[in-house]
């Protein structure tokens, strides 16, 4: 059982109780700090993209989106500054409990520190210490007191190092707390900051969804043409994957049918061999035969290696893109989502929604499109209204880049992740580009439309 009398064991209690809870605080004060980073980040990405419009009045409905997103990614940040400061009050108020228990313990221990110096002082002289020994009434008693002077003055020196170790914990929490207040003050002032930068960004927002509230018959129509132009290029998406699907499977029926075709051709050889070799009774057809049919086996197990390994490489491929869901970087070096996967509200239309086969990324004017992931180029389209369409496979899945102006692939290139495989329409009317990305996944002849959001990180 633990001495719990024994100064050594609060102290170890105490460094550990405050080292274990230092250590926590600081993971949660490190998770807070890096979704920092993040926040700060996108809100540099939306700020350099507004910093290219010409005025808030001619800001087009996409620069809207943006501005949104700017305005929600600052009151997500304010909500970090918020969890930060209380986080760092929590802190504070701890170590203020903590070094109290300390200062507690370490007069506790100065005291007993005290009672032992008088000890020693009264027994400062080691004839005096001879005499407390010889002055035993027995052997074993003279052991047992010079033992309990020895245990002493070991004592002694450990509450002397106790107390320096004390001194020296308190000394760093009170550190710790004044490190802790100073970020709580640079925590503060970027609130303040950002509380500002909100103003002025809802400020520009109802400029712009003002200048678009009194023109919602032209935007409707223009809603109604982008939701038109979305139906085509679904079809044309959708087209294209099924084609290259029925042509994958064409062509590995055709290799089939060319192998029993083989197959057919080497046994009917076999057969008349056979039968002119009964006829003749000679070894050579036989060994001619036997030859023939060899290269005819050979030519086929060929073929079926080529095809397994052709397969068996399309499924490692399959493999590798799954694992990395959630870990695909985006499509484009920088950027925002202003229309995400599915179903959207309109920015300045009441009851109005629009739908998303993929996501729509606001990104540099002219900016170049990557892929997400290595893979093989299956189709390039050209669509009205849409620009060029790359589609890359990825074992059973297929990525879609479209919006493009121009390609810097063909049907059939290789591509590596990261790889630059075009550029963005740049709009007459607008100062930003827009990507559309799309994922889909292959299964048997079905083709199913998956979001996004949940595979690329940014």
């Amino acid at each position: 059982m633990k001495n719990v009398n024994n100064p050594l064991y609060w102290f170890l209690f105490c460094l550990c109780f405050v080292t274990n809870h230092n250590l926590f605080a600081q993971t949660t004060s490190q998770k807070l700090k890096k979704e920092q980073d993040r926040l700060e980040a996108k809100i540099s990405d939306t700020r350099s993209l507004l910093d290219k419009t010409k005025s808030v009045t001619e800001a087009s409905l996409n620069e809207l989106k943006i501005i949104d997103n700017q305005i929600k990614f600052r009151e997500e940040l304010l909500n970090n500054f918020d969890s930060q400061i209380k986080g760092a009050d929590l802190q504070v108020n701890k170590k203020e409990t903590q070094i109290e228990e300390l200062y507690k313990k370490l007069e506790k221990q100065k005291e007993q520190y005290k009672k032992l110096l008088l000890f020693a002082y009264k027994n400062r002289n080691k004839y005096g210490k001879m005499m407390y020994i010889f002055s035993s009434d027995s052997y074993y008693k003279a052991l047992k007191r010079n033992k309990y002077l020895q245990k002493i003055s070991e004592i002694q020196k450990k509450q002397f190092i106790i107390i320096r170790q004390n001194q020296g914990l308190i000394k760093n929490q009170i550190s710790s707390i004044q490190k802790e207040k100073s970020n709580k003050l640079i925590v503060l002032t970027e609130k303040k900051k950002e509380k500002e930068a909100i103003l002025v960004d809802k400020d520009k927002q109802q400029v712009v969804y003002q200048n678009f509230k009194s023109k919602e018959n032209e935007l409707l129509a223009q809603l109604k043409e982008e939701e038109q132009k979305k139906i085509i290029l679904k079809e044309k998406i959708n087209n294209a994957i099924k084609n290259e699907i029925a042509e994958s499977t064409l062509k590995a029926g055709k290799a089939a049918a060319d192998a029993k075709k083989k197959r057919d051709a080497a046994a009917a050889k076999k057969k008349a061999a056979k039968e002119k070799s009964t006829a003749s009774g000679t070894t050579t057809a036989k060994t001619e035969v036997k030859t023939e049919t060899a290269e005819d086996e050979a030519a086929v197990i060929a073929r079926k290696e080529e095809i397994f390994k052709s397969t068996k490489e399309s499924a490692a491929l399959d493999i590798n893109f799954e694992s990395n869901k959630g870990k695909l970087p985006w499509p484009v070096d920088k950027g925002t989502i202003t229309e995400g996967f599915g179903k959207n509200e309109h920015p300045t239309l009441t009851n109005v929604f629009t739908n998303n086969s993929g996501i729509d990324i606001s990104t540099p004017k002219n900016a170049q499109v990557r892929s997400v992931f290595e893979g093989e180029v299956t189709s390039i389209l050209n669509i009205p209204g849409a620009g060029k369409v790359v589609i890359i496979k990825h074992g059973n899945y297929r990525t879609v880049y479209s919006n493009l102006q121009d390609t810097y692939v063909s049907k059939g290139t290789k591509v590596n992740t990261k790889q630059a495989i075009g550029s963005l329409i740049v709009s007459a009317n607008s100062s930003v580009s827009v990507a559309h990305f799309e994922i889909h996944l292959v299964s048997g002849s079905a083709v199913q439309t998956i979001n996004p959001t949940l595979w690329v990180t940014h």
